[in-house]
Parts: structure tokens; sequence; C-alpha cells
């Protein structure tokens, strides 16, 4: 009897460990550069710590033509945070890989307009992805579509 328990023991626990390894493999398929829609910038989603996140690491238009120096996030409602170069911002953060191609539970930053959105991204079978920004329901957000960069 003991032997059984001890064997089903280690069989649930070794395949928990081996759906796990499925997970994250399938979770790291965000990793990568990006290119939203507009053309605008490219965003890097990293994984630390177990979640994910995505910076600005190219700008189409990296210099402000008003002030010749990069552009900063002129549009944050935070004062103090509005000398923060784009350049290097974090717009996405901490998702977290819900299964069946989709990450949740982050936010997406929109650095034209200075607003912060919930956000879920969808892998598509193509392996493209569908940013979804919304406040308050998921069925009155927007979605872009991001393409990886090769």
């Amino acid at each position: 009897m003991m032997r059984s328990i001890l064997l089903f023991f280690c069989l649930a626990v070794l395949s928990t460990g081996m759906t796990f390894g499925q997970d994250k493999k399938d979770a790291d398929r965000l990793i990568g550069i990006w290119a939203p829609s507009n053309g605008r910038a490219l965003v890097k989603v990293q994984n630390i710590a177990g979640k994910y996140y995505g910076r600005i690491v190219k700008l189409k238009e990296p210099i402000d033509p008003e002030t010749g120096k990069p552009k900063l996030d002129k549009n944050n409602p935070d004062e103090s945070l509005r000398s923060t170069p784009l350049l290097g911002f974090r717009m996405l953060k901490d998702f977290v890989y819900t299964g069946k191609n989709e990450w949740s539970e982050g936010t997406i930053y929109d650095p034209q307009n200075g607003n912060l959105y919930s956000c879920t991204i969808k892998m598509k079978k193509d392996g493209s992805l569908d940013i979804r920004g919304y406040i308050g329901v998921k069925a009155l957000g927007r979605t872009d579509v991001w393409k990886r960069v090769k």
C-alpha cells in the first residue's frame, strides 16, 4: 500500500514538472522583438522573474523635432516622469501566461496620449500578436496587431 502511494506521488510530481516545462516553453514564445502596427517603435519583450515585460528598443523618429533632443514621455500624466526618455521605456508590464496562447494581468502604456490600460496578449496561429488594451471591460477596448521582427 505504501509503495503504491509513493509511486503515485512520484508520477504526480513528474507529470507536473513536464507540464510546467511545456507551459514555460509556450509562455516564452512571447520573448522577442515586436513591431506595433503603427510602425513608430520596436518593443523587446523579456521574461523577468516569471512575468513578461516589454520596453521600447527602437523609435522610428528618436529625436524630438521641436527640441532636437531624444524624445521624452511628455504626455505622462505624472509631471515628474515627463523627462523620461521613450527609448528604453517599459511600456508592457506584469504579464503572466494563462495558457492557450494568452498572456494577461498586465498593463500597456501609450506614450502618444499618456494613458495606461489593462491589457491582454493573444498569439495568433500566424505568430502575430493581438494586443488588446482596455479600461474596465475588455469588450470596450482596442486591439492592435504586432508582428515579430526577424
